[in-house]
């Protein structure tokens, strides 16, 4: 039998990409109670890329690292074999501080998970760049490594942006603000950037992903040997979508907001390309363009369900599984 397979990523402020998938597997179940699911939530890089690792079977690791104010904070990757997943957010991700702090917020902490997957023997990391609260380059991370060495560590940073260190389309300049970062303040982290590139290796500034997750990056590319790649492409390949999609009917994706950034490195975008000629239908908490320009048979939106952007966040789940019903009816044989 065929099978539909759930890959969605978060809906964020409402629900994780395993309660999304799980969401609309319930819905679809109800609908036609002998179809095949198979949830594989997904992320782009950014928070949620450990839930998306441990959906696929890896495990979560725990430990207490230094937040992007300087304060201990409890984080977590996920290791399966010597393959270790590590995210930004976890351990300098905005929403651990109470207030922006663009000027002092460090990538201490990420410094110390990644000796932690060091430590336990992965020789191959992926390190999800999305979601950070600091600008500093990645200085903090590389002061808390120390000497820990790279030397045989496949070391893959994942992201769905891909800008440069400095400049106009810089780290400081588009995600300075984002963080708290007044004009003033960017052009005082932009100084700064110029100025630790210049010790560390300038070359690598404008290399594609050094500017995101503050500069991280940068740090990772220049000092750590690490190579970039599309996040989504990284997940997908940890939780094995290309063997599952080969025996599927049906792919539903989706995420918050379906709009004109999706094409841009998101993860649905990325589902639709893996899935080739398989039909991709997605669920969205809102959806601004044509699903046909995503390469989406079609899309369907909480909002049109319920318009009330307040009731609709607070009910996601249920309306998910209204959605999942609908979807199963549409598009699956009973």
């Amino acid at each position: 039998m065929s099978s539909v397979i759930v890959a969605p990523d978060k809906f964020k402020g409402s629900l994780t990409a395993p309660q999304v998938a799980a969401a609309v597997a319930r819905g679809l179940r109800e609908a036609v109670p002998d179809v095949d699911v198979r949830l594989l939530p997904v992320a782009d890089g950014g928070d949620g890329t450990v839930d998306a690792a441990v959906a696929a079977g890896f495990v979560k690791v725990g430990r207490w690292v230094t937040g992007p104010a300087g304060r201990p904070v409890p984080a977590s990757f996920a290791v399966k074999g010597t393959t270790a997943v590590v995210e930004v957010a976890s351990a300098a991700g905005l929403t651990l501080l109470e207030r922006p702090a663009p000027l002092d917020a460090t990538s201490y902490g990420v410094g110390e998970l990644l000796k932690a997957a060091l430590d336990v023997g992965c020789t191959t990391i992926v390190l999800g760049l999305g979601g950070s609260a600091c600008t500093d380059g990645g200085a903090g991370m590389l002061e808390a490594l120390g000497k820990a060495s790279f030397d045989g560590v496949d070391l893959v940073l994942a992201s769905d942006v891909d800008n440069p260190l400095l400049g106009p389309s810089g780290a400081a300049a588009v995600y300075g603000p984002q963080k708290g970062a007044s004009p003033e303040q960017v052009k005082i982290l932009e100084a700064r950037l110029e100025a630790f590139a210049q010790r560390v290796g300038p070359v690598h500034a404008s290399e594609p992903g050094a500017g995101a997750a503050g500069g991280i990056g940068f740090a990772a590319l220049a000092v750590l040997g690490a190579r970039f790649r599309p996040g989504i492409e990284v997940v997908l390949e940890l939780a094995g979508f290309a063997q599952a999609v080969a025996d599927a009917s049906l792919v539903i994706t989706g995420e918050g907001s379906l709009d004109a950034q999706t094409r841009h490195g998101k993860a649905p975008y990325g589902v639709v390309k893996a899935s080739g000629d398989v039909p991709v239908v997605a669920v969205a908490g809102q959806c601004s363009v044509e699903p046909g320009d995503l390469g989406l048979k079609a899309a369907y939106a909480l909002l049109d369900v319920e318009p009330d952007v307040t009731r609709c966040m607070a009910q996601a789940e249920t309306l998910l599984v209204d959605l999942g019903g609908r979807i199963a009816r549409d598009w699956v044989s009973e």
